[in-house]
């Protein structure tokens, strides 16, 4: 059974690849503050605003030392491209596929 999260407790145990290829684990973040944000697709009208919403706050967001990780069900390069376009800078981490 899939642990829940909840907001404003502490996350559970994770390890991802980012769409860079490096992995992401909780206890790269510890003592940060970190908003995971998860949403459906890449470069589509709602999940752009928001992506877009973060970027426009990153200096504030940076100040207070927060970490923002955006994850979908889009491969990396999807990822990629999707930040390029956009000047999103920070970091995406698709959504690993089950595999029989």
């Amino acid at each position: 059974m899939p642990t829940r999260i909840v907001e404003g407790r502490k996350a559970p145990d994770f390890s991802l690849e980012d769409a860079s290829g490096k992995q992401v684990s909780r206890p790269d973040f510890k003592g940060k503050d970190v908003i995971v944000y998860f949403y459906p697709k890449d470069d589509t009208p709602g999940c752009t605003k928001e992506a877009c919403g973060f970027r426009d706050y990153w200096k504030e967001l940076q100040k207070a030392g927060v970490v923002v990780l955006g994850v979908s069900a889009d491969g990396a390069g999807s990822h990629q491209k999707f930040a390029a376009k956009y000047r999103l800078p920070f970091r995406f981490c698709p959504i690993p596929t089950a595999r029989s």
